[in-house]
């Protein structure tokens, strides 16, 4: 079976990436739980940050689905998205998903979330968003720059 180049060639889906990094963080905090507040008064605001992330995905998506371009990494792009979230960075849904990472770090009161954070932050870096941005700029050309050098990568 033929594989298609017309992708980013990312290492992994990036929900599947935070998955396995929250499961290293849950592994450590079983061995070793290095609470974040004693107090355990973390929930309430890890769960809203979880769902203000949650609320702003669902927002991405759609604004990706209206724009008719695919959401997952592994298919092509039809397009390039700068409207809604992606006025304000290239990368909006991956800034959800640590968003939502830190809720839930939060929520488990653990300082292990704040330790897997930054080898998950290269992993997305490098196996991901600098993937993604060759591949954009190879397929859209100088619509890509343009839109590269108005919006932020991140924040």
């Amino acid at each position: 079976m033929a594989t298609s180049t017309d992708n980013p060639g990312v290492v992994a889906r990036p929900p599947l990436i935070y998955l396995g990094a929250f499961l290293i963080v849950l592994v450590c905090r079983w061995f070793l739980p290095l609470p974040i507040d004693a107090g355990g008064r973390g929930l309430v605001p890890g769960l809203a940050l979880v769902a203000l992330g949650l609320g702003m995905a669902i927002w991405g998506r759609r604004t990706m689905e209206a724009a008719g371009t695919n959401i997952n990494p592994g298919l092509p792009a039809t397009t390039i998205v700068s409207s809604g979230l992606f006025r304000l960075s290239r990368n909006p849904l991956y800034l959800c998903l640590t968003l939502m990472y830190l809720g839930l770090t939060l929520a488990v009161n653990t300082w292990w979330g704040i330790a897997v954070l930054l080898p998950l932050i290269l992993v997305m870096h490098f196996g991901v968003v600098l993937r993604e941005e060759r591949y954009l700029e190879k397929k859209f050309g100088e619509d890509y720059r343009q839109y590269r050098s108005s919006v932020r990568r991140y924040l």
